[in-house]
């Protein structure tokens, strides 16, 4: 319990609170980085061209594309997050792929990997994003736990999202009729195995990086972000 008599997880400090409301304006959007821009210029002449040719669903896909790139950015806004630009680029560039260029330019029908290449780095990202998590919540210290503990909780987090994907994909094509499974078994498991290897480089560059080792610079990538949120890291040390 805080002096107050406010119990201490519950004291933020009102900074923090003033950064959770503070909300994303048109200024701040332009200085984003480079390739998100060019993503959303893209979006913005199918949304234009799709609808000049009466082409609705086109149309459809390239707004909704770009209203689910901008979600995350204004959650984290919200939530008093701030991403490196690496962050925003990568998770931009995965909606990207995945909604606008798989649905709208058939991508998943004409390139057999392009499914697998996405699986492989949502569960990579999420595998990160366990990590920083774990960390998170001992505030940045690194002796509070083993580097091995954070590392398998953030490789659970991501195998477990993948599979609860799994799970909405056989929902869907049990309800409504469709085929996100394809091939059913054989592509559901192949998924998950893909999964388990992207979560285990993402966990993984969390573990070297808490030993002082690095993969293909993710350590630069996570220092990179707890240094924009030391608020949230206090105890972290070098």
């Amino acid at each position: 319990m805080g002096t107050t008599g406010t119990p201490v997880a519950l004291q933020l400090p009102h900074t923090y609170i003033a950064t959770m409301q503070k909300p994303i304006t048109f200024a701040s959007l332009r200085r984003l980085p480079l390739p998100v821009l060019l993503m959303w210029a893209v979006l913005a002449i199918e949304f234009v061209l799709a609808l000049w040719e009466q082409q609705w669903p086109s149309a459809g896909v390239a707004f909704a594309t770009f209203v689910l790139t901008l979600a995350p950015l204004i959650l984290v806004s919200r939530l008093g997050v701030r991403l490196p630009w690496a962050f925003v680029v990568g998770i931009t560039a995965f909606i990207f792929a995945t909604i606008f260029l798989g649905e709208a330019f058939d991508f998943y029908q004409r390139y057999w990997w392009w499914d697998g290449m996405l699986h492989l780095g949502s569960a990579l990202g999420f595998g990160i994003v366990g990590f920083l998590l774990a960390f998170m919540l001992f505030e940045g210290d690194r002796y509070a736990a083993p580097a091995w503990a954070l590392a398998f909780i953030g490789f659970s987090f991501a195998v477990t999202i993948g599979a609860v994907w799994e799970i909405f994909e056989f929902g869907v094509d049990f309800a409504f009729g469709l085929n996100m499974q394809e091939s059913g078994l054989n592509d559901t498991m192949g998924d998950i195995i893909v999964d388990v290897i992207g979560a285990s480089i993402g966990a993984g560059s969390g573990l070297l990086y808490l030993k002082g080792q690095s993969i293909g610079g993710s350590a630069a990538l996570l220092q990179a972000f707890i240094d924009r949120n030391r608020k949230l890291f206090r105890k972290f040390r070098k």
